[in-house]
């Protein structure tokens, strides 16, 4: 059961300890003319909280189908309302970018499992509910599609594709997989220079990198079938920003980027991509930030237990001290100033 009041949502999840799906969703709902879903693992994301926690996160309804150059900026407030009291409720709320890198966001550990299911007021006849509050910051060009099929919004964007006029010039490659330099005719289209490669409209400054992809991995988007050129940049970029983010330090990435990066992944493996090396890299880069995690954890231990040796090394040096004083004054003869 779900309910919609101007900026909020409140999604109503029925039988809640019967469910048996590792993720479940929300229908779509419309704040501020955009679309959205909620999604949330109900006990747990097993992979980054071992399921303890319920993990609950907003994203852009339909991202894979949105234009190039989408953004929404928006303050958004997640809570799991407590049906006995109002105050026991328990929220997060954060600021996020939705663009195409990043179209999901939320909370790997939004309420423990045990207050869920055992505490008083969040489980009420087999029912708990959450809300969400989106507010709108900022919106960046045209980010959804309000009316008619995909199909529809495609033979549009096509059309107006048409009817700017400015064809992208075509890219050859050579043997190598190399860029051809005769072949660099840069066009702008929307105020961007695009060259197309492989049927991409991607920027000059990514040209190398996919070349560089398309070269090594030639099958990867033989199962990608979109047609309009919004989208297929749309899931090219997406898979740029998600390589972009595996080249990171494992000490810059958090817990939530690593869930953002399975997200993208899932993404493009249901738009077509083969991309299994790219899930071999992402499961490296995970173990990685635990090895980082349990490592910084047990220096942290190291240093407690070295300033504590520290500072008993000090107590020591001055119990000696104070030892040797003692010890220099019992050796002392007496004079015979001690006697007259």
């Amino acid at each position: 059961m779900e309910n919609q009041v101007d900026n909020k949502f409140t999604w109503v999840i029925k039988d809640f300890c019967s469910l048996r799906s590792e993720i479940i969703y929300s229908g779509e709902f419309v704040i501020g003319g955009c679309k959205w879903r909620l999604m949330a693992y109900p006990w747990g994301d097993m992979e980054w909280n071992n399921g303890h926690n319920m993990s609950l996160y907003l994203y852009v309804a339909g991202s894979r189908y949105l234009p190039c150059g989408w953004i929404r900026h928006a303050k958004f407030n997640l809570k799991v309302v407590n049906q006995h009291s109002e105050k026991l409720s328990q929220q997060k709320g954060k600021t996020n970018v939705f663009d195409q890198k990043t179209f999901v966001s939320g909370f790997v550990s939004m309420i423990s499992r045990s207050d869920l299911v055992h505490g008083d007021g969040f489980l009420v006849n087999g029912q708990i509910k959450i809300v969400v509050e989106i507010d709108l910051l900022e919106v960046i060009g045209k980010i959804d599609v309000s009316e008619g099929s995909i199909e529809e919004y495609e033979e549009e964007s096509e059309k107006e594709s048409e009817e700017t006029g400015r064809p992208l010039k075509n890219m050859k490659l050579n043997n190598d997989g190399a860029v051809s330099n005769s072949d660099l005719h840069n066009e702008t289209q929307q105020g961007k220079e695009t060259m197309n490669v492989h049927g991409f409209h991607v920027l000059p400054s990514q040209v190398e990198l996919v070349s560089r992809i398309f070269k090594k991995y030639p099958d990867f988007a033989l199962g990608f079938r979109a047609k309009n050129q919004h989208l297929r940049t749309a899931c090219m970029n997406t898979l740029l920003s998600l390589i972009e983010t595996l080249c990171q330090s494992p000490q810059e990435l958090s817990n939530e980027d690593l869930v953002e990066a399975d997200n993208s992944l899932t993404h493009l493996k249901v738009s077509g991509f083969k991309v299994d090396w790219l899930e071999t890299k992402l499961a490296e880069v995970k173990e990685k930030k635990v090895r980082e995690q349990c490592g910084e954890t047990r220096m942290q231990e190291l240093e407690k237990e070295l300033k504590e040796f520290k500072q008993k090394c000090l107590d020591c040096e001055a119990l000696l001290v104070k030892e040797k004083a003692q010890v220099s004054a019992a050796r002392a003869s007496l004079t015979l100033d001690d006697f007259v």
